[in-house]
């Protein structure tokens, strides 16, 4: 009977911990997501054109031009800023696919250009990591934590964990098209009748990824030849894709409600990200 009282306590015990850790790791991963956002909303510069004028893609490469005309209406107010939230599977290794389930909120600003993904990836039930992926103010950041209290290693700074999160930004445009626009610093170059190179400046930090379009017009992926990829704790430069479908009409545009990401590397194409957008919502400028 005490053998019994005592796994009894015992379980009652791990129990109060296992709540205490959740409780308090999720109490502190807000406080930091809290930290973050407003650094990046104090970057806000939103420039001064308000509205999109479709006079401004008369030049543009075909593709990219039929683009605009599906996915924006002129008169169009310029997004300054989005909150996503969506759900989907996480794949933890390129060796061996392991996808989890993740649910995440990203703050997005267009001037200057910043991101903070803030997701819960569920590596089995009841035990989550808590993963902060941001652009904030010319600096990339990569923290994930388990629990939000046990970090699992950092990364941050300028150069390529920058470049790499920029990239990230750039090649999410799709769910913020206006930033895409020529007056938003977006310079566009013709490859072909269905793809065209798109390149911006941030600080140091110069891009050029290629946007193909799809049968419809619209976006269906974006390249880059090299990003940097973490590998056993070391990076690797390797081609990288996002892939984008499911669109549909929200506040006069046309966004994807569907995501992919995937590395290209020699052994093949290896997904590492599933995405769909459940709630989206803009900040125009005024």
């Amino acid at each position: 009977m005490e053998i019994l009282k005592g796994i009894v306590i015992a379980l009652v015990a791990m129990a109060a911990i296992y709540g205490g850790l959740v409780t308090f790791g999720a109490w502190r991963w807000s406080v930091a997501t809290g930290a973050l956002i407003t650094r990046l909303d104090a970057g806000d510069t939103s420039g001064h054109t308000q509205r999109y004028d479709a006079r401004e893609i008369a030049d543009l490469p075909a593709p990219v031009r039929r683009y605009f005309e599906l996915a924006l209406t002129d008169g169009q107010p310029i997004i300054r800023a989005s909150d996503a939230a969506m759900t989907g599977t996480f794949n933890m290794s390129l060796d061996v696919p392991q996808w989890k389930p993740f649910s995440s909120q990203q703050r997005v600003v267009t001037h200057r250009p910043g991101f903070v993904w803030n997701a819960r990836i569920m590596l089995f039930s009841g035990f989550p990591v808590r993963v902060h992926d941001a652009y904030v103010a010319g600096t990339g950041i990569l923290s994930p934590s388990i629990f939000g209290l046990f970090s699992m290693g950092n990364i941050s700074g300028t150069g390529e964990p920058a470049r790499g999160e920029l990239m990230r930004w750039f090649a999410e445009c799709a769910w913020y098209p206006t930033a895409l626009l020529p007056s938003q610093g977006i310079e566009w170059q013709a490859v072909d009748a269905t793809s065209a190179q798109a390149s911006m400046t941030d600080g140091p930090i110069r891009l050029t990824m290629l946007f193909r379009f799809g049968d419809d017009g619209l976006i269906s992926s974006i390249h880059a030849d090299a990003r940097g990829a973490l590998v056993a704790g070391q990076t690797m430069m390797m081609p990288w894709e996002g892939r984008f479908s499911d669109y549909r009409r929200q506040d006069g545009m046309l966004i994807p409600f569907y995501g992919e990401v995937a590395w290209i590397t020699p052994q093949g194409e290896k997904p590492y990200f599933r995405g769909t957008v459940t709630q989206m919502t803009y900040r125009f400028v005024d």
